[in-house]
């Protein structure tokens, strides 16, 4: 599990075909001080979380294309909570 701050989200026109209807927020991850932390992430987050809200992540590949249902699914990030 990993903390980041959304700062955004993307967009594509074309994706594979697993990520359609899913919604994908830009995280930074964060260090242990809430400071930024390598390059930001794609995540599917289903969760609707917003710009600027602190959510915990999990890179967990395997449990990612679980989520979205597809075995082939190129997705590792996920949104699993949002920090109160």
């Amino acid at each position: 599990m990993q903390l980041g701050t959304v700062i955004g989200h993307a967009t594509a026109t074309i994706k594979h075909p697993s990520l359609n209807g899913w919604r994908m927020v830009i995280v930074q991850p964060l260090d242990i001080n809430n400071q930024a932390q390598g390059d930001p992430v794609i995540a599917v987050d289903k969760l609707g979380s917003a710009e600027g809200q602190q959510v915990i992540m999990n890179s967990d590949g395997q449990a990612a294309r679980e989520l979205v249902g597809n075995d082939k699914s190129p997705i590792r990030w996920f949104v699993i909570g949002i920090k109160d």
